[in-house]
């Protein structure tokens, strides 16, 4: 039985290229950085989990609601040769400390909690504009008429298309599988944000208010389902 299944909506992926010698002291063992076009990529994702069951289980309250995390991509190679793309996360912000408190326990995963909400309208041009908040801070752009599958090759398809999340613990690395289909996607314009990201993710993460980012779009989303840990054995 998959330990967590929901629905993860509306993500907004805020992309920058940043310097490995960031991340390098972050990657968990057993598992090296990833690259696209020979750059390594930290994302700010906002998005909506909803209808969300642990364990088949549906806890009142508890079932819809926001996430905002701070990411990067990794691979690891098995011992028998394949090549899995996955996620670390740096830190996860979500609205109910149970939720984070589970996370952290189960996963070890950096889940904290935070006040966040969502906003999406449309105005009479038919312009859909999209809005998340978490503490202080927030994100918002309009989004793209115009739905687009994912081209292998591209960095919407770099960024979207991992499906192994790492943790390091203590006891070694953590291992688990998000599944869903491949999203479809659409633009993101006028992306605009207030972000303290030093106050939020770290001092080191302050280089992302100084310039804009490599890209901005929206991930449409899909059911997920998240399976239960395993350790590295080669870890």
């Amino acid at each position: 039985m998959p330990f967590l299944k929901a629905e993860w909506r509306d993500l907004v992926m805020v992309n920058w290229s940043v310097p490995q010698t960031l991340l390098a002291p972050l990657v968990p063992d057993g598992c090296q950085l990833d690259e696209f076009e020979q750059k390594t990529y930290v994302s700010l994702v906002a998005f909506l989990f909803k209808n969300t069951r642990v364990m088949g289980l549906s806890v009142p309250g508890h079932r819809h609601f926001e996430e905002i995390n701070l990411r990067f991509y990794v691979t690891r190679t098995t011992p028998s040769g394949e090549i899995r793309r996955g996620v670390v996360f740096i830190r996860e912000y979500v609205p109910k400390p149970l939720i984070a408190m589970i996370a952290r326990w189960v996963y070890h995963e950096p889940y904290y909690s935070i006040k966040t909400s969502y906003e999406s309208s449309v105005n009479q041009q038919t312009t859909r504009s999209i809005r998340y908040q978490w503490g202080d801070a927030w994100l918002s752009g309009e989004v793209g008429q115009q739905t687009k599958s994912l081209e292998e090759g591209s960095l919407e398809h770099f960024i979207a298309e991992h499906y192994w999340g790492y943790t390091r613990t203590k006891r070694g690395t953590r291992e688990y599988r998000v599944e869903h289909p491949p999203w479809k996607w659409r633009q993101i314009t006028d992306y605009e944000s207030r972000i303290d990201y030093a106050s939020l993710y770290g001092a080191n993460w302050s280089i992302l208010a100084d310039r804009p980012p490599d890209s901005v779009f929206l991930a449409e989303g899909s059911e997920i389902s998240v399976s239960p840990w395993g350790r590295l054995k080669d870890s």
